[in-house]
This record gives structure tokens, C-alpha cells and sequence, in this order.
């Protein structure tokens, strides 16, 4: 096993290694205001710096059981929202501490990925238990109340993320397509939903970055179902609004754990991301 994290800088086209990985299956960066990268490794949440100049350590978040990789800190960058393996959804201080529960419906698996620009709503996917094919959208305030449904159960929705303006909420979908995802968005009562990809490829997990004007997605091979890990996978590149001109900017061994929460630097300049290069 082996995972290695980078940095890509849209502006040179650089690639930046900050760290590999043998022993801890490290995944889904997210990049905080004073240049550290968060990632999910093992069930548990790490921080590193992003230039790479000091290796992992775990964030001791205490009363929570282990993470998946679903994980975005609220805007300020002091607590960070996390999704856990008992399907619930919690916040804790980015210093460590106790968690805060936010969730309670045990008949619903919560599976984080947006946070509002205000830090007062959470987009998540939603999987009715125990039946994965019911995942679809929904809303919930940051203190557990005022769930709102977004799409309809049958979609097969996923990666809700909000624009930088809070004026859409971007995700990926089959609703167009079965068995195809393509980027689409939506307001965020989820009105107005319109297709924006339109390729052969099988697309995933939109984040923009901070000031708007870039987005990057996940493209996997045609054919591709869900998101898989250790596929040759591409990194593509949006410019403004413009997705039929997205283009490839990195070509990578992963899939599922590369870039699943938004981890664009909070210059705009910059995002990070985990490939998983084959070892055999």
C-alpha cells in the first residue's frame, strides 16, 4: 500500500509532493487558511503543513468513533464538520477536543459534503438504512434541526457543495443518465437543476474554489460504476462557468479517497489531492 499526497498550482502547472505514505491509508484533503492539509487516515483526522515540511499528526478528537473521509472545515477554519462510520454527522475544534454530536435520525446514513458560506447549513447525502440505493440530497441546520429534502430518492446523487456565493449547490449525478454520473447543480432549495458536464466520462465530486473562478472534478474512465478506488482516474479543470472546456490537468492512479471534499488553498491558486500509484 502506498498514498501519496501533492499539490497542484493551476497557475505554473506545478505538481508539489508533501508526503507519502506506507503504513497510514491517508485520503480527501481539505486546505485551511494557514496553509495546513487536513486529511482522513485510518479513521481518524490528521493535519500536515501543505509545503510538506513536517510529517502527519492525528488531531486528538475525543468521543467520536472512527471518521470516513467525508470531512470540511466551517468557514473560519476553527472547527471542522465530520461524518463518522456510525452515520451521523459531528463537529469538532480543528485543535482537537470533544466532539459535538449534530445528527439524530438513526434510520438515515449521513454522509457530509458541503458546508453554506454562512456555516449555518450542511449538504449531505442521505442513504436511508439499509439500503444504499435511496442516496439522494438533503439539507440540515449546523445545529441537527430544519432537515430539508433537496432531490428525490432514485438519482443517485452525490458530492452536494456549495458555490462560494451560496447561489448553487454543485453535485454529481445519474438522475440525466443511469449508470452515468455528470456534474450537475441545483439552487439550494433544490429548484432549478441543470446538467453541466456531457461526456462519455463518468464524473465526480465538483469543488470550486474560494474566489469562484475555478472549479476541479473527478473524471473516471467510461463505464466506470460509483466511485471505485485504483483506476486511472483524471483531474479536471473548469475555468468560471465555462465545464464543456474543462481540461485535464493531472493524470493519476485513485478514484475514491483522491479528492472527495473540496480542498482548493484559500489563494485560489492551488488544491491538493492523495494518488494511490500501483505498488505491484
Amino acid at each position: 500500500m502506498q498514498c501519496r499526497i501533492f499539490t497542484y498550482d493551476i497557475v505554473t502547472g506545478a505538481r508539489t509532493h508533501v508526503y507519502t505514505s506506507t503504513t497510514v491509508h491517508f485520503e480527501a484533503p481539505n486546505w485551511t487558511a494557514d496553509d495546513t492539509l487536513i486529511v482522513n487516515g485510518d479513521g481518524r483526522l490528521w493535519a500536515l503543513p501543505a509545503d510538506g515540511s513536517a510529517e502527519p499528526r492525528q488531531i486528538p478528537i475525543d468521543g467520536i468513533p472512527d471518521l470516513n473521509n467525508d470531512h470540511v472545515p466551517a468557514p473560519g477554519h476553527e472547527t471542522i464538520f465530520l461524518s463518522a462510520n456510525d452515520g451521523h454527522l459531528y463537529e469538532a475544534a480543528l485543535s482537537g477536543g470533544p466532539a459535538r454530536k449534530i445528527t439524530s435520525d438513526d434510520t438515515r446514513r449521513h454522509f457530509l459534503h458541503g458546508v453554506s458560506p454562512d456555516g449555518t447549513t450542511l449538504a449531505y447525502v442521505g442513504v436511508d438504512r439499509p439500503d444504499w440505493s435511496t442516496a439522494s440530497l438533503l439539507t440540515v441546520g449546523v445545529d441537527g434541526t430544519g432537515t430539508v429534502r433537496l432531490t428525490a430518492i432514485g438519482g443517485t446523487d452525490d458530492g452536494p457543495e456549495y458555490t462560494p456565493d451560496g447561489a448553487w449547490i454543485h453535485f454529481n449525478t445519474e438522475r440525466f443518465s443511469p449508470g452515468h454520473a455528470q456534474i450537475a447543480r441545483m439552487r439550494p432549495d433544490g429548484t432549478e437543476v441543470e446538467q453541466l458536464t456531457h461526456d462519455e466520462r463518468v464524473n465526480w465530486f465538483p469543488h470550486f474554489a474560494p474566489d469562484g473562478r475555478h472549479a476541479v472534478y473527478l473524471s473516471y474512465p467510461p463505464g466506470t460504476q460509483g466511485h471505485p478506488p485504483d483506476l486511472p482516474v483524471e483531474l479536471r479543470l473548469v475555468e468560471g462557468d465555462d465545464w464543456q472546456s474543462a481540461r485535464t490537468v493531472v493524470a493519476l492512479q485513485g478514484g475514491q479517497g483522491t479528492i472527495n471534499v473540496n480542498s482548493w488553498s484559500t489563494d485560489s491558486r492551488r488544491f491538493a489531492y492523495v494518488d494511490y500509484p500501483a505498488t505491484r
